[in-house]
């Protein structure tokens, strides 16, 4: 089975239609799809749902997708760094589904390992837990949480083979891993394809029989916050 495309166009070709679940890996910028995400926004798919730990900035990430009002919802943790988002969340135009970032990561990883339901602490007593069932275990309450099962994954790797193993750079394996596994199909895209048999195995955070397609590209190296220390008087 050919997993290797030429580029994210090709690589989402026959993937994409209004109204779809995706799920994409990605923590702030660090370790995010890119180059799926601008073939989206080139695509014109609207109405979308992302499950995302957050939607980047307003000109990158996500955050350009929400520029073009192609979605409609978001599934995240943390919202803070994109103006664009909080603009249209405040005046409804756009869904938001709040999770604990610890429970939206096993929202992802229950799906891939097709799991409905689980029940956690976390949350109990907050907003968080309004509207969903509780349940007691050993005199602690505890509320279920749904798995997360997407119409499509979009994740971003370091290196892959030709078969779909990949391997995440440090930091950037964050949320790319559950995120990769929940979607019914899953597209990567990497810095860099090696030869089949080049990757030790104990290397590979995630299998290719979870990988459905790859594409090879350069990437942006942003920084979300830039802090430095003032240079000190002579």
């Amino acid at each position: 089975m050919k997993k290797v495309y030429a580029n994210a166009a090709e690589a989402l070709d026959g993937l994409l239609h209004d109204d779809m679940f995706i799920a994409a890996g990605g923590f702030g910028l660090c370790g995010i799809p890119e180059l799926l995400l601008e073939a989206i926004k080139d695509a014109g798919t609207k109405n979308l749902t992302f499950a995302s730990n957050n939607a980047g900035v307003d000109d990158f990430g996500i955050g350009i997708l929400l520029q073009t009002k192609q979605v409609k919802k978001m599934i995240s943790s943390y919202v803070g760094e994109n103006a664009e988002f909080m603009r249209q969340y405040l005046s409804g135009e756009l869904e938001l589904e709040f999770n604990p970032q610890g429970t939206l990561a096993e929202r992802m990883r229950a799906g891939g390992a097709g799991i409905p339901g689980f029940y956690t602490k976390t949350g109990v007593g907050t907003v968080i837990a309004e509207g969903k069932e509780h349940k007691d275990f050993n005199g602690e309450t505890y509320i279920m949480e749904e798995g997360i099962f997407a119409d499509l994954a979009i994740v971003k790797a370091w290196k892959a083979d030709d078969t779909g193993n990949l391997v995440f750079r440090k930091t950037a394996r964050n949320f790319n891993v559950p995120a990769a596994t929940c979607g019914k199909i899953c597209v990567a895209e990497v810095e860099e394809i090696v030869p089949r048999g080049s990757l030790d195995p104990d290397t590979i955070h995630l299998p290719g029989i979870y990988v459905n397609r790859i594409v090879q590209g350069s990437h942006e190296k942003r920084i979300e916050q830039r802090t430095t220390r003032k240079k000190e008087d002579a």
